[in-house]
Parts: structure tokens; sequence; C-alpha cells
């Protein structure tokens, strides 16, 4: 009998066995290493410019052909509802493209020679160059498109790729490795890992390793960080608190469905996800019953019924989790408006909770969780202060009639991007994406990343003839 270890994949909303998965050991993780380095040493194995172009249009178009099985593998996994779970397919299609797009954009320029007599008959230009192997830790969040994220862009940008989705979610990311596969790409450039934490850690802290992409907790984030090779780059995207402003002249019956839709969508676990919402105290009560009207008319429950808006949290430890946190901050002065209770051992309600104490979990952390925070204010800029007081910044949000006001709360919050009158879980892949400060080191979304995943190289022609 085989005493090889075995990775469970449960169906999140019925924890039903979706599937088991043979997990690799230390000798085939970093064979897997040898392969990537071993293709990234010998220049004669590059892939072409072109080659690359032509492989990821036909994966655009392989994909077309299974959005509604990914939509599926995605849901049923993941926990995502199904609706949701297709326009994630649809982005990741449309990630592969921007991709393809962006590999002609990866130039360099010239550098102005002769400005000095010592510069005199020469010319100077860079290049810019794949940056070597990278490896990719994903999150189960968008178990399809973060893999985009983490796989195409490293392959579009010329680079060998080995990429560990995460443990909960993996099964898109098999299903879109087989794609890579039958679009044409290369044994070796894209490489999947099913292992554990110790054996994952050894292969992203390797010197063979030139780039790492994490998304995830800060812990394990900031730690893996700590451990890497000297020279190795990285890019971190962690969670955020997601602070919202609102003015007492915001349009409220527009912004509603903006609020609950940022703030309940996959169950509140996104990093950018409503949670800390700061309403003119004119206002603030009214804004916080009709977001929670709205939460009350969200359907929860199976994320393959395609009637379901809200499905169920990735594992039943945190629906646990977030009863707890909800529960201190009741217990401790906070309403509970809406919500505040499991459904189930896998699904919990919308919650809005009035006016919790600073000091609570649910106003300190991020919940990642379908719970919004709402607080009344008479200050705006005492708002802002209590917003940019944790030490997560990712994005935010405001929303008022006066452009003063909103540019004046756009400088003033400490966040990588801020929305004026819209969520602040809005994004599209070609903008730039990511944390500051304990959310995150580095930038997201494609273009961004290819960047990032390449390096210059400057030439220098002295010749008389110049």
């Amino acid at each position: 009998m085989s005493d090889q270890k075995t990775l469970k994949i449960y169906n999140p909303f019925n924890q039903e066995l979706i599937k088991e998965i043979p997990m690799m050991g230390k000798k085939e993780v970093m064979d897997s290493l040898e392969t990537a380095y071993g293709l990234f040493q010998n220049r004669s194995k590059w892939i072409p410019t072109f080659k690359r172009i032509e492989i990821l249009e036909k994966v655009q178009e392989i994909m077309k052909g299974k959005v509604e099985e990914l939509t599926n593998t995605a849901a049923e996994e993941g926990g995502k509802p199904y609706q949701d779970s297709k326009v994630e397919v649809l982005r990741a299609i449309n990630g592969v493209k921007i991709a393809a797009e962006e590999i002609g954009r990866l130039t360099g320029e010239q550098i102005p020679m002769g400005l000095t007599e010592a510069s005199v008959g020469r010319i100077a230009f860079t290049t810019r160059e794949p940056i070597g192997v990278i490896a990719s830790i994903s999150a189960f969040n968008h178990p399809l498109n973060l893999i985009i994220h983490q796989t195409v862009t490293a392959f579009a940008a010329g680079c060998p790729v080995i990429v560990k989705p995460a443990s909960t979610t993996p099964l898109s990311c098999f299903a879109f490795l087989e794609i890579l596969k039958e679009a044409g790409v290369p044994e070796g450039w894209v490489q999947i890992i099913i292992t554990d934490n110790d054996i994952a850690e050894s292969l992203v802290t390797d010197q063979r390793i030139n780039y790492l992409s994490f998304i995830g907790s800060a812990k394990v984030g900031w730690y893996l960080k700590s451990k890497l090779a000297p020279g190795t780059r990285c890019a971190l995207e962690h969670g955020g608190a997601a602070p919202v402003i609102v003015e007492k002249d915001a349009k409220i019956e527009e912004m509603i469905p903006a609020l609950a839709k940022g703030g309940f969508y996959h169950a509140g676990q996104v990093c950018v996800s409503v949670q800390k919402v700061f309403v003119h105290e004119s206002i603030a009560r009214d804004v916080a019953e009709k977001i929670a009207a709205a939460g009350k008319k969200m359907v929860v429950g199976d994320p393959l019924d395609k009637k379901t808006e809200v499905g169920p949290l990735i594992t039943p430890k945190e629906v646990d989790r977030i009863e707890e946190w909800v529960n201190e901050a009741v217990e401790n002065g906070a309403e509970a408006i809406s919500g505040g209770k499991r459904i189930s051992d896998t699904c919990f309600e919308p919650t809005v909770l009035w006016d919790p104490s600073q000091d609570m979990k649910v106003s300190k952390e991020e919940i990642f969780g379908p719970v919004i925070c709402v607080y009344p204010y008479s200050d705006r800029e005492k708002a802002i202060e209590i917003a940019n007081s944790l030490q997560y910044h990712f994005q935010a949000a405001v929303f008022t009639q006066n452009l003063d006001i909103a540019l004046d709360t756009v400088q003033k919050l400490n966040a990588t991007a801020v929305m004026v009158n819209d969520h602040t879980a809005f994004r599209v892949d070609w903008m730039p994406f990511g944390g500051r400060d304990a959310s995150g080191e580095g930038l997201g979304g494609i273009p961004y990343s290819m960047h990032e995943m390449t390096r210059e190289k400057l030439m220098v022609i002295k010749s008389k003839l110049l």
C-alpha cells in the first residue's frame, strides 16, 4: 500500500469530496525547478516572441470553448456563485488577450550619448529580457483568474514558471494547464506543484528562483520574503480593510447596490471587499439600513445554483471565525442591523454592523467574510484618520458630488487606489493593483506584472563612425 500523501479537495458548500490529488515530495518539486532552470539557462530553448503570441491566441480560443466547464469547476471548488464565477472565466480569457498584446510593449529605449566629450562616438539603448525562473503561490478566491495573472504573465514575458495553487482550489489550475498544453506551450515552461508548505518554501527560497509572485496572507508573504535568496525579486499581494468615506451629499440610491455588492460579493472573500464604511452622521443610519436591506434580499446558498448571489466561506473554520468576530463586536456595543449569524456550517448571513468599537477585530483586521461595518462621523478628517490608522492600505473609496471633497479625500486616504463614487472592489485586469505597507509590495495587473518579470540590459556601442 502506497504511503504517498494526497490532497483532498472538498466542495465548500456541502463538504462533499470532489477529488484526491497525489502530493509531490521534495525531489519531485526540485526536479521541476531543475527543468525550469535548465530551460532558462539554455537560451536556444527560449520561445520566440511571435510564438508566444501565437500560443496565447490559441489559449484564448480553447478557453472560449470551455467557458461552462471552467465556470462549474471554479464554482464547485471555490464556492464563488456560478454567475460570478462565469464573470471570472470571461475575465481570465480577456487576461490572456491582454498579456498577448502586452508582449509587444516590453521594449527598451535609446539612451542619449554625446552629451559630454567623454561620451562622444557611442550609441546606447536598453532592451528588456526575461528575469528568470518564477515561482507563483496563489490564493483560493479567484481560482482561475489569479492563475492567469501568475502564470500567463510569466510565460508572456519569456520566463519559465512553477505555480502552487491554493490547496483548497487546485482544479481550475490543472484545467488551465491542460489548455496551455493543448495550445502548444512546450513542456516545462508552466509547471504545477501540489506539495506541503515546507517543500514550497524550499522551492521559493532556492537561489535559482529569480522572482516570487505571492498572493495570500501577510504573515506568510512577509515570512517568505525574509527567506528569499539574495537578488530574488518579489510581488506580495495581501489583504486590506477597504475603507469607504461617504459624504452627506452622496447619491444614496445609486451607492447602495455598489456597496452591498462590494461587501458581500464572494461572501466578502476578496482582498478589497467593502469592509469599513464611514458615513456622515446625517445619513449614516439610513445608509446602514439600506445596505442591510440589500443584503437580506441576496440569495445565499449553493454556488452551482444560478440564482445564488452569496456562496459559502471556503472552509467551516472560517464560518466559526467570522461568527466569533461578530459576536465579540456585538457583545461590546455594536448592533447587528442585519445578519450576524451562521446559516449553516458553511454559510454566514450577509451582515451589517452598526458602529463597532475601533478595537474590535472587525474594525482592526481584514474580515474576509460577508460583514460590512458602518461608522457615523461628524468630521471627515477624523474619519480619514481612523481609516488610515490600520497597517493595511490597499484600495479605498469616497462617495460625494463635490469634486473638491473627492480630490481632497483621494489625496488624504492612504491607499494604492481610491475609487470615486464606486466600491472598493472595482478592478480591471490592465490597471495597477496591489497593496502598500502591510498590504503588500510590488504591483499586479497584467501589464505591470509582465514589466516586473523582465529586467533591463544596456548596450553601448563605441564606433568612430558615430
